[in-house]
């Protein structure tokens, strides 16, 4: 069974809805009901999603879910689609994600099950287990840490001093560095001149088998998918990984490397200390990328670059020769 990190406040009625934000319904009666918000690749039944302008819907939608949208990107969905059209989404959707989803109160967390904890494992005594969580065997957490509510940790993993993990799900063997926080809220959010509107983030950290995590390292929960890293990735001190990024098998990030929101990184990609990755693009199966590097742009697999902005190894150093000289 999915662990459950937040409380779902569906079903919640299109009137809500209508009161919450600036709308027009089409196709949408005040008595209509969803019961969750999620990304428009979840949505089922009963579910209202989002679509922003840059976005295409390539999947049939149940005709009792919902979208909002823009009205430029109503006149591409079918018209007997339910939507709500509004003038910006990301507005929208920050309002409309906080009276579906909250944390739990520390009322209803006291009714969660008692912390699981596997056989051979070593908790120091001033770190917390909070209730719902499952602890593997031989175990070791270390002074100071949180493991927050119904988070998982698999089995011979080792969690560092004073690290926090929440809203997570950790495999075998993983290891997590000291001072480090995994799984809290991603840095998303509608600017608003008087008061920024967080939205709530429903996505989890999914730290898969074999994964290490340095020291003082963050990783943001995705907001409405994960934030995964594969098998036997290597991640040094310092680094972040943004909400929703995902990133392959085998690879090694050195320190402080920091990864923007929704990136795609394939398999056997390795890069050096200090670069930065754009969000919202895709990197292919082993690429390599030099330290201090700035990559804006896709790159395809077995790609070697290095440079602000990173270009082909090569060319960067051709044109460091011919402004610079040889040195």
């Amino acid at each position: 069974m999915k662990p459950s990190f937040f409380k779902n406040l569906g079903p919640v009625n299109a009137s809500k809805i209508r009161s919450t934000i600036s709308c027009e319904l089409v196709n949408i009666e005040e008595s209509d009901f969803f019961n969750d918000f999620t990304s428009i690749n979840k949505i089922e039944n009963y579910s209202l999603s989002f679509l922003y302008d840059n976005e295409n819907c390539e999947k049939k939608l149940p005709t009792n879910s919902a979208l909002i949208c823009t009205e430029t990107q109503s006149k591409k969905i079918n018209s007997n689609q339910k939507l709500f059209i509004v003038k910006d989404v990301q507005e929208a959707t920050a309002k409309i994600s906080n009276i579906f989803y909250r944390s739990y109160e520390t009322f209803e967390k006291e009714k969660f099950n008692e912390p699981v904890i596997g056989e051979n494992s070593d908790i120091a005594n001033n770190a917390i287990i909070e209730n719902g969580a499952i602890i593997g065997k031989n175990v070791k957490i270390s002074a100071g840490a949180i493991i927050k509510c119904n988070c998982i940790i698999g089995d011979d993993s080792k969690i560092g001093a004073n690290s926090v993990i929440e809203n997570s799900i950790l495999g075998d063997n993983t290891y997590v560095g000291s001072n480090s926080s995994i799984g809290q809220r991603g840095f998303g959010f509608h600017l608003n001149n008087d008061k920024n509107i967080n939205i709530f983030h429903i996505g989890r950290v999914v730290l898969n088998s074999n994964v290490s995590i340095g020291s003082c390292c963050t990783i943001d929960r995705g907001s409405f998918s994960d934030t995964v890293i594969g098998k036997n990735t290597y991640i040094d001190n310092l680094c972040h990984i943004a909400h929703n990024v995902r990133i392959g098998n085998n690879c090694a990030f050195a320190a402080m490397t920091g990864i923007a929101g929704s990136a795609k990184i394939g398999d056997n990609v390795l890069t050096g200390g200090q670069v930065g990755i754009s969000g919202h693009i895709t990197i292919g199966n082993n690429v390599r990328i030099a330290a201090k590097s700035g990559v804006f742009n896709n790159l395809k697999d077995g790609e070697s670059v290095m440079g602000n902005p990173a270009v082909n190894n090569y060319k960067f150093i051709k044109s460091y020769k011919k402004i610079y000289g040889k040195r």
